[in-house]
């Protein structure tokens, strides 16, 4: 492991994007511990792309346009479905304190999709985590296994630590509707943008 990996993956997990979009909100409307349970969700929806990059499985979605563009489109869906939500003030990601509570099981299946609904995740560590193993390296996999898990560690603690910032201000939220309407269209109308840049990606 290098320091080369570990600049590079701080600087991917600390910018912001759908993941870090739907902790902040599980911060705002419900506090810290449905912050920590949204950052554990969005972090295991990362898992199933790693493992297709380790697979070689993503290299399948860069060939097949058809596989690409199902889970493109599925995604951009449910982004737009979180938006939709969003400004019904409904769902984990409405910043109302009289909110009928989500089950953590619910908010962590919300994260989960979020991220596995998004095929340039696959290709991103299809690309990203063979530059830091030696292509004649004898251990390949161990070393790729080992990366993945730093990865994974370090988008989690990046998540809560989005997650309890949150949380710490939600009170100054919470108390000024005219704030948490401002949110609540901001939310969805970033959820809208991504979604948008999803769509337009190619493979």
């Amino acid at each position: 492991m290098t320091i080369e990996f570990l600049l590079t993956t701080l600087i991917v997990v600390v910018s912001p994007g759908t993941g870090v979009l739907y902790v902040l909100a599980a911060g705002l409307s419900r506090g810290a511990k449905a912050s920590f349970v949204a950052a554990l969700g969005c972090t295991l929806g990362t898992l199933p792309h790693m493992a297709a990059a380790i697979t070689g499985l993503a290299a399948v979605l860069h060939t097949s346009a058809l596989a690409f563009d199902v889970i493109k489109y599925l995604g951009v869906a449910y982004l737009l479905y979180m938006a939709w939500n969003t400004l019904r003030e409904t769902g984990a990601l409405s910043v109302d304190t009289d909110a009928a509570p989500r089950s953590p099981l619910q908010v962590i299946v919300s994260g989960i999709l979020i991220n596995i609904l998004n095929p340039k995740l696959s290709i991103f560590f299809f690309a990203f985590l063979p530059q830091f193993v030696p292509a004649d390296a004898p251990d390949a996999l161990p070393q790729m296994l080992e990366l993945s898990g730093v990865f994974v560690l370090a988008t989690f603690v990046v998540f809560v630590i989005y997650g309890l910032f949150a949380a710490a201000v939600r009170d100054h939220v919470t108390s000024r509707p005219s704030i948490m309407k401002w949110l609540r269209r901001s939310f969805a109308g970033a959820f809208v943008l991504l979604g948008a840049k999803l769509a337009l990606t190619d493979r």
